[in-house]
């Protein structure tokens, strides 16, 4: 089973770390179900894996975001990872429903804003109101599409066990792989991924 581990060997290791042979040698396969932001035709990509439990994914979370707009060239893949909470699993899933009615961003924003690394249920249900999404729809969409949700979540959980990752957050930003950064180590992260060829 996947349990969470701080990734605190990274706090003092350069920004970018280098990705395993396989992960080197050919593009990271994202779930075509996996919603996408920033620029869909990026020369680089990050994906991004996540919990909205995470307290370091909340401290990172502005960064990428300013990143992701300022550069506008980095295609920004979310794969929710929901490994701390059974409240963790609630958000991923009523965020991936929201994608149905292209509100996935705001929903991620409004959960990952909360802050707290114990946020209810009931907390992230009363987040969702400030999203701009339907949120009868929503709920709809949830119950109707949960199995295939799920099995969304559990192709992200298989990716990130394949990868070898070890919680959340994790970045694989072209062909290395980082954890908690800052909008600097985003920065040059993205630097070296262009500068080796981009995706």
């Amino acid at each position: 089973m996947l349990r969470r581990t701080v990734l605190t060997a990274l706090a003092g290791a350069p920004a970018l770390l280098a990705a395993g042979e396989s992960l080197a040698r050919s593009p990271l396969p994202i779930d075509p179900q996996a919603p996408v932001g920033g620029n869909p035709k990026g020369d680089v990509t990050i994906v991004a894996f996540f919990d909205y439990n995470c307290g370091y994914c909340k401290k990172a979370a502005p960064a990428l975001d300013r990143i992701v707009q300022e550069d506008g060239r980095i295609r920004l893949v979310y794969l929710d990872w929901p490994i701390l909470t059974k409240a963790s699993v609630y958000g991923a899933l009523v965020a991936l429903a929201a994608k149905r009615q292209g509100k996935y961003e705001a929903v991620y924003r409004a959960l990952i804003a909360l802050p707290g690394g114990r946020v209810s249920e009931d907390e992230m249900r009363a987040a969702l109101a400030a999203t701009g999404a339907d949120l009868d729809r929503l709920q709809r969409d949830a119950d109707k599409h949960k199995t295939g949700i799920i099995a969304q979540i559990k192709r992200n959980a298989a990716l990130a066990q394949n990868l070898g990752l070890q919680g959340t957050p994790t970045y694989v930003i072209g062909s290395g792989v980082a954890s908690t950064l800052d909008y600097e180590g985003f920065k040059a992260a993205v630097a070296e991924a262009r500068a080796r060829g981009g995706r």
